[in-house]
């Protein structure tokens, strides 16, 4: 009897160690297989991440040199400016339109890289044609023009790269008009051939200044605008352009 508690406690022990043998070799088999999938999964993942990092240190490093150009260009305090400008201008009410050329001179202070204030000098110049005027004996027919502004107001570079920029402007100050310089100074003559009487009035300009950088000190610049004034108690609304060197200079 004791011998066949023996047996059946040494079967029960048996069976027992068979079967954690058993789980034992089975959690063994399974994880080789998990553990590669894991371990892949973890480095995919780890891949990504390592080439989004990659790509925001890249773009990181665009726009820091992005915004160092900009800087070297745009942070200069002042700006001059040199050029010519094209003008349809009316010489008279009845008058057709003249070409009118011009020489342009500006400086620009600016407090930021953006907003500045433009102190601008032109001069115009044109032959007006007077063929239909009330001095039908007038030997007159193309009498010389001219007329001088100094205007002042705010700039604005609304957008800046680091090879170009686009800026608006409005200036406002004094024209002054001379039409009378073939009459001898005669203002009535000078009228009579349908001219604006000589005379200093309001000046404006409202344009779209775009710049081309050559260098971070030197543009090419081409303005698109108009001009207004009011000769003859009236108002002249006239487009044309300018077109210039830009020199920038100073430090912020």
């Amino acid at each position: 009897m004791f011998s066949f508690r023996r047996l059946a406690l040494l079967l029960a022990l048996g069976f027992a160690a068979v079967t954690a043998i058993q789980a034992q070799s089975s959690s063994s088999s399974s994880n080789p297989a998990a553990e590669p999938a894991q371990a892949q999964a973890e480095q995919s993942a780890a891949q990504t991440q390592g080439q989004v990092s990659v790509q925001a240190r890249i773009r990181a490093r665009r726009a820091q040199r992005r915004a160092a150009a900009i800087h070297e260009a745009y942070a200069h305090p002042y700006e001059a400016y040199v050029g010519m400008g094209y003008l349809r201008f009316t010489p008279g009410p009845t008058l057709e339109r003249a070409h009118e050329y011009a020489w342009n001179v500006g400086v620009t202070h600016y407090l930021d890289e953006r907003l500045g204030v433009t102190f601008d000098g032109r001069g115009y110049y044109a032959t007006a044609y007077v063929y239909n005027n009330a001095l039908t004996n007038s030997a007159i027919t193309n009498p010389a023009i001219n007329q001088y502004a100094a205007l002042v107001g705010p700039t604005y570079r609304f957008y800046l790269q680091p090879k170009f920029s686009v800026s608006g402007r409005v200036l406002a100050g004094i024209d002054h008009g001379n039409f009378s310089g073939d009459t001898h100074q005669s203002t009535a003559l000078s009228t009579g051939l349908g001219l604006w009487p000589d005379g200093m009035t309001f000046g404006a300009s409202a344009s779209i200044p775009v710049e081309y950088n050559l260098t971070p000190h030197v543009a090419a610049r081409v303005t698109p605008e108009y001009f207004f004034s009011g000769f003859g108690s009236t108002q002249q609304y006239t487009r044309g352009f300018t077109t210039s060197i830009v020199y920038r200079f100073g430090k912020q």
